[in-house]
């Protein structure tokens, strides 16, 4: 799905998805992969880690989930060697994306242009809050510290439409339908060196997502 089909005027709120836009309070950070057992768990829990002190809820959900499964050895290890808690990382279990996770979510980070789609199809008024991992990283780097705190004090002192304002900040600078290069490789079923470089690929971002997150919260 290109970028320009993704931007054509959404359907109307239903009543429902007005009631939880209105209930976020807390920031929160959604990272979606197929069988949310390598990408968006090691992805989530290093988030977690690193944002543990500005009370950010981080969570993770696959489009196809292996419903119940932990981790894979090399995600656990390799979120581990990132900073994430072992006994957190060791606790996770996959579950299915649907719809009320993607609207409590400020900011939702795909692993795949094919999982961003997908999540903009379950809530379509929702794009400028969902973009691959890769893509935030290339988009935020381009932006500098004082813009992402201007777009935060916009917003006033609740967090989470803090965070919300800076991400649509970033996500504003998005055009075309994107590359290969926005996406994050899936290691499942694969060796020890194609996981590393899937986590990799995932670094610049988390960085990004760090930087981005304290610069409207703290």
């Amino acid at each position: 799905m290109g970028e320009e089909q993704r931007r054509e005027p959404a359907q109307p709120m239903t009543r429902r998805e007005r009631r939880l836009l209105a209930e976020r309070g807390v920031p929160r950070i959604l990272t979606v992969c197929t069988g949310n057992i390598c990408r968006s768990p090691l992805a989530e829990t290093v988030l977690r880690a690193r944002l543990r002190d500005l009370g950010v809820e981080v969570s993770s959900a696959g489009t196809h989930a292996v419903v119940g499964h932990e981790m894979t050895r090399q995600a656990q290890e390799l979120a581990t060697g990132r900073g994430a808690d072992a006994g957190d990382a060791a606790a996770h279990r996959a579950r299915f994306l649907v719809d009320p996770l993607l609207l409590e979510a400020d900011l939702v980070l795909a692993m795949s242009r094919e999982h961003r789609d997908e999540a903009v199809l379950l809530t379509p008024h929702r794009v400028h809050h969902v973009l691959t991992i890769r893509q935030f990283a290339r988009l935020a780097a381009e932006l500098d510290d004082d813009t992402i705190r201007s777009a935060a004090d916009a917003a006033g002192p609740l967090a989470a439409q803090r965070l919300s304002h800076a991400v649509t900040t970033v996500s504003a600078r998005s055009l075309g339908a994107g590359s290969d290069d926005d996406d994050v490789i899936d290691p499942y079923h694969r060796s020890d060196a194609v996981y590393e470089e899937s986590a990799a690929q995932l670094d610049p971002g988390l960085a990004q997502v760090e930087r981005v997150v304290r610069l409207a919260l703290a």
